[in-house]
């Protein structure tokens, strides 16, 4: 026998008015049990066949709305249903009174995951944890759905970060019907179980507003917690900054994000400090990295030079990023390795590790500006330092790093040019 909280209850047998309809919320608050069986309620009721869902990937999509501990799509039409497969893939075969209606399961975590549905027509789609989904997948799921009877997309999610690109693209641009949850709307929680659940996440601020709240704030661990938008962001390069140097710094490949950033280390108040006067962003994955590359060489760098008067005095592009290399050089234009800490070795720190001390401590030591441009602002840099954190072991996790590893290039360049890897120096004509 199941037994629906009356929240879940309420929001099951809810009118299907809205296209688009959000369960955000605490871990383990009843959301997604409850948002599967009012998708298995629509699956009834359209006549569109043909039904998607996603999750980061095929396998994640399978096990928690498809299995869904036993509570799934598959149980729920146990006896009227079964796992079929033809070109498009592994889908479960629903026979409904209406007729047959096809609900395929898919990855979309990666850049390139929209191409295993581009060209597909889809009534209705489930989006499993949306916010780990590529924006691509996100909005081709969003124009598959054009064509539909019953045009029908549901989402659910654990709070991100605030500054999460899926909160300002997708849910403040579909407007969507809402519902917030936490750990009380779950009917299987016995007040024993909550206790020790309230307790657990009591000694964390991240996890008392996340996990037992459900509130969206920054992730614990977020390296580049001490930037402060208010204060390290300009509006204009400061009228008494005496401008020393011009460089690029960039990182990018085939498939992940290209991020390339122009530099101007200035001196001001008598102390080196380091600007951050553009950046060019391109993470959609439709452009040939040629034409990103030529983008960089005859738009964004020119407009840089114009803009400060200046030529920039090296181009620094990560070792690793042969391809993009390749592409700047047919264009013209030298670059060099970039400096990735590969051989660093500082106060116990290895690698990585040490440039992202050392950026940390610029950022802290005030050394460390973004200027906003009308073009090529710093909106890239603010997404991802707000998510761009460390594991529970301490280590950078792999992911919303591409700007970043960008900044940690020009940072190292920087710091080590000017005296200033060991510790703050005070600015020298020598220098200059």
């Amino acid at each position: 026998m199941i037994t629906f909280s009356k929240k879940q209850a309420d929001f099951i047998k809810k009118p299907f008015n809205d296209f688009f309809e959000v369960c955000e919320g605490s871990p383990r608050s009843g959301k997604t049990f409850a948002l599967t069986s009012r998708y298995a309620l629509h699956l009834l009721r359209t006549t569109d066949k043909t039904h998607l869902v996603v999750g980061y990937s095929a396998e994640q999509a399978y096990r928690l709305i498809m299995e869904g501990d036993g509570f799934g799509l598959v149980h729920i039409f146990k006896g009227c249903s079964e796992i079929k497969h033809d070109d498009t893939g592994a889908h479960l075969l629903l026979h409904a009174p209406n007729g047959d209606k096809k609900i395929y399961w898919k990855g979309g975590g990666k850049a390139d995951s929209k191409r295993v549905i581009t060209g597909l027509s889809i009534g209705s789609a489930y989006l499993c944890e949306i916010d780990l989904l590529h924006l691509d997948m996100i909005q081709e799921v969003f124009r598959r759905t054009y064509a539909s009877h019953d045009r029908y997309i549901v989402a659910d999610l654990n709070p991100p970060a605030p500054n999460h690109p899926v909160i300002t693209e997708v849910f403040d641009v579909q407007e969507p019907y809402w519902l917030h949850w936490t750990c009380y709307d779950n009917p299987i929680l016995t007040p024993e179980r909550l206790e020790e659940i309230k307790t657990a996440n009591s000694k964390s601020p991240f996890l008392w507003k996340r996990d037992w709240l459900g509130e969206r704030c920054i992730p614990e661990g977020v390296i580049y917690f001490m930037f402060d938008t208010n204060k390290h962001i300009l509006q204009e390069l400061p009228k008494n900054v005496q401008k020393i140097k011009l460089f690029i710094s960039g990182d990018g490949g085939t498939t992940d994000a290209t991020s390339v950033n122009a530099w101007i280390v200035g001196r001001q108040d008598g102390e080196y400090r380091l600007f951050g006067v553009g950046c060019y962003y391109y993470d959609k994955g439709q452009k040939a990295l040629s034409t990103q590359a030529k983008e960089i060489v005859t738009q964004f760098i020119p407009y840089i030079r114009q803009k400060y008067g200046m030529h920039e005095q090296g181009i620094y592009i990560d070792p690793a990023c042969k391809a993009l290399r390749l592409e700047i050089h047919k264009l013209g234009l030298p670059t060099i390795g970039a400096d990735n800490n590969a051989h660093d070795v500082k106060n116990n720190r290895k690698g990585i590790m040490c440039g992202i001390e050392m950026l940390q401590s610029a950022i802290t030591e005030d050394r460390f500006y973004l200027i906003e441009d009308e073009l090529y602002g710093t909106q890239p840099f603010v997404k991802e330092a707000g998510l761009y954190c460390v594991d529970k072991n301490g280590n950078p996790v792999d992911a919303y790093n591409h700007c970043m590893d960008s900044v940690r290039y020009a940072s190292n360049h920087f710091l080590k040019s000017y005296g200033l890897w060991n510790g703050p120096v005070r600015a020298s004509k020598e220098r200059i």
